[in-house]
């Protein structure tokens, strides 16, 4: 769909710096009633930057800005706000101990006589918004006793309590299932409908080719292209934002895979998952695949030492091992990269440097004293393999983009040197470029003989990158799959239960 119509808001120009950054120079974006603009780029494109512009978080140097044909500026969040645009972010603040009607209204509560908070009118409010939103959630629920998705469904719930004329959506299904992704397709359905202007930002290409009408595209704090989505592809999007040919996303290395470095038998939880056994090889990347609630996650955190097993065992280069604590898994050389990386993976407010050797005291320490030049050393050297995105390796981990904060983390356990990695959505939340640098030095470490566990829900990853696949469903392995003629059909049949795995 396409429209003649004037555009909702308009900037043009936009530039904006920080010390020895330009984030933005001279970007422009214009977003339309009714229609989806799909903005798309590499971590540390711009994006972000340019979504604080537009909800008032940061002032542009230059540039202007012009929402329904008049000039503007927004002063702060909340004179964008009040001027109709609403974001709901990938990883939205939200307050544990109050209701979820109380995090949809916070800084806008229904008033009545005397200007009290109208209670009533908050949580029908609260129900009406959430089922907009196709979310059954009892509006007077503690957020912290809600999962992470349906947390997810409130903070959108928020964004729509206002009467906004431009909806930016920055990852919204980053933590959905594939019936909520549904759910918000058909929430943006909507939205178009009732003339929004949203823009949307997404790395998942089927995202943006199911629901945008127009794209752009940034790259380096510029904009490099524009257009209607219709009128593109796949692996034109990728050179824009990249340089590079799609193909370089998964550039699986042939690697010699050795003898046994983990076998797991019987491993069992009493809630989680049953009965886990496998293998893994020296070079080898083991693929687990399954849907949500297949238990995937849980197992990993067992095998680190995060919750205790039931039951079963391990063995390490053949010698029993018992994993009570993550401690005590590093040293016998397992380490996790968790999912959720701002939360259980980076220390935020600690430097980039810091966190990277936060696992490795004893080596960038002599007789109890730090040596910050062997700390910068060390870090320097695993976070340049990954092509990290930053100013300095002082910079605060916090204020990294989230494709970044994972390269500190996958860092910051690899200088342990494990002999087995477990990588848990390891591309989760970030760009094609970053994935491609993820994916080359996640083979250039098999290469090297370590042992990689990779958990990913992305098919195309899974097929790309693993030299063998486990599916897992309802807490138990169901299937196992050599590369070879593997197929995505195969591997969605194993994981619904569909016909029998192999």
């Amino acid at each position: 769909m396409t429209t003649s119509a004037a555009p909702t808001i308009t900037l043009t120009g936009i530039s904006k710096s920080f010390p020895g950054v330009k984030a933005l120079s001279g970007v422009s974006l214009a977003l339309y009633p009714g229609e989806v603009t799909a903005l798309v780029g590499e971590n540390g494109a711009g994006k972000s930057t340019l979504v604080k512009v537009l909800t008032g978080i940061y002032q542009p140097e230059e540039g202007e800005i012009t929402l329904s044909g008049q000039s503007t500026t927004f002063h702060s969040a909340h004179a964008a706000l009040k001027a109709g645009i609403t974001a709901i972010h990938q990883e939205t603040v939200l307050f544990d101990e109050l209701s979820v009607a109380e995090n949809i209204f916070i800084g806008h509560q229904p008033r009545g006589r005397f200007g009290l908070i109208d209670w009533n009118a908050m949580y029908d409010g609260a129900r009406d918004l959430l089922e907009k939103a196709g979310a059954k959630i009892d509006p007077k629920t503690r957020l912290r006793d809600l999962a992470i998705a349906s947390r997810h469904m409130v903070a959108i719930a928020r964004a729509l309590s206002v009467d906004a004329q431009v909806v930016i959506m920055d990852e919204p299904t980053a933590a959905l299932s594939h019936k909520e992704i549904a759910e918000l397709y058909d929430l943006v359905d909507r939205l178009r409908a009732q003339g929004k202007a949203i823009l949307f930002i997404s790395h998942k290409f089927d995202e943006i080719f199911r629901i945008a009408d127009r794209y752009t595209v940034f790259r380096d704090g510029q904009m490099v292209g524009e257009g209607l989505i219709r009128d593109t592809n796949e692996d034109d999007l990728v050179r824009r934002m990249v340089g590079r040919d799609i193909g370089l996303v998964f550039p699986k290395k042939q690697v010699e895979i050795g003898p046994p470095v983990l076998t797991v038998t019987g491993y069992s939880h009493p809630t989680e998952f049953d009965s886990i056994g496998f293998e893994l090889r020296r070079g080898e990347i083991l693929g687990f695949y399954g849907l949500v609630g297949a238990g995937r996650s849980e197992f990993m955190q067992a095998l680190f030492g995060i919750t205790k097993p039931s039951k079963g065992a391990i063995k390490i280069d053949g010698e029993v091992a018992v994993i009570r604590s993550p401690s005590e898994a590093v040293a016998k050389g397992i380490v996790y990269v968790p999912e959720e990386r701002g939360r259980q993976g980076a220390v935020i407010g600690l430097p980039i440097f810091q966190n990277v050797t936060l696992p490795s005291l004893h080596r960038t320490s002599k007789n109890g004293f730090l040596r910050l030049a062997e700390e910068f050393k060390l870090a320097r050297e695993y976070t340049s393999r990954l092509d990290l995105r930053a100013a300095s390796l002082d910079q605060d981990v916090g204020t990294l983009s989230g494709g970044n904060q994972q390269k500190v983390v996958i860092a910051k356990w690899l200088a342990t040197k494990p002999k087995v990695i477990i990588l848990d959505e390891p591309t989760k939340g970030i760009d094609i470029g970053s994935k491609a640098a993820v994916h080359e030095f996640m083979g250039e470490l098999a290469a090297q003989g370590l042992s990689v566990i990779m958990v990913s829900s992305e098919i195309p990853e899974i097929l790309g990158m693993a030299d063998r696949v486990i599916v897992m469903r309802e807490g138990r392995i169901v299937g196992e799959f050599p590369r070879d003629g593997l197929t995505a059909e195969k591997l969605v049949r194993a994981a619904a239960g569909i016909g029998e795995a192999a």
